[in-house]
């Protein structure tokens, strides 16, 4: 079972944006959608694109190699909803953001 782990506050990730996090050798992306925390890979599943880099457009990402698109909130691709990326647990604890792991 794993454990949740602080990846960054409240105040580092603007409303839609997001951030990349290296937690526990994992390399995750980081999102705030209207205030709501979401974590997936950062690892586009087409050619390993840094999702935690793309633009935000209310709960999609699109990758800034190729323009994949990845629902936010589970980690489907946009275009093909059985491709998808790993999603993660996130909860806030105070002003930290903790995902697990």
């Amino acid at each position: 079972m794993g454990e949740f782990v602080r990846v960054t506050g409240i105040n580092d990730v603007k409303p839609g944006h997001g951030i990349v996090a290296e937690v526990n050798g994992k390399t995750l992306a980081v999102f705030n959608v209207d205030g709501t925390f979401h974590a997936i890979d950062n690892t586009c599943i087409h050619r390993g694109g840094p999702l935690g880099e793309g633009d935000v457009e209310g709960n999609v990402v699109t990758c800034p190699w190729h323009g994949w698109q990845y629902n936010i909130q589970t980690g489907e691709c946009v275009a093909n909803p059985s491709a998808k990326v790993e999603r993660y647990e996130v909860k806030v604890e105070g002003t930290d953001v903790k995902v697990l792991v």
